[in-house]
């Protein structure tokens, strides 16, 4: 039998993780997020994760910085971070933007590194 339960978030009592990211609803194989406000930053350390990322833009200005390309995102930009490669973001301008992870990036802590 598949599961039928539904869910609802309501932001506004959403837990945050330590780098800042907002979770919003989560399922058993993917999960939204929401980076609110993101100050301005230095380009941070490359990184890679153990799950796939799509974005979309409410706000603001960054670069994403993804296998030895540059990507500008702006408002009304979507994007996709493949599993495993190596990537960072340089905050250009106050930035908000939701993700979703897939499979759920905030299982086991995998997005806190």
């Amino acid at each position: 039998m598949s599961d039928t339960s539904v869910k609802k978030v309501d932001s506004t009592n959403s837990p945050r993780g330590k780098l800042g990211q907002k979770y919003l609803a989560s399922g058993k194989a993917v999960a939204m997020r929401i980076w609110e406000n993101e100050q301005p930053s230095e380009e941070k350390p490359p990184t890679s994760r153990e799950y796939e990322t799509v974005g979309y833009v409410i706000n603001g200005r960054a670069e994403l910085h993804i296998e030895g390309q540059t990507i500008l995102l702006e408002p009304g930009n979507s994007w996709v971070v493949p599993k495993g490669s190596s990537h960072t973001y340089k905050i250009l301008e106050p930035f908000t933007a939701v993700e979703a992870t897939s499979p759920p990036a905030q299982v086991h802590g995998r997005d806190e590194n």
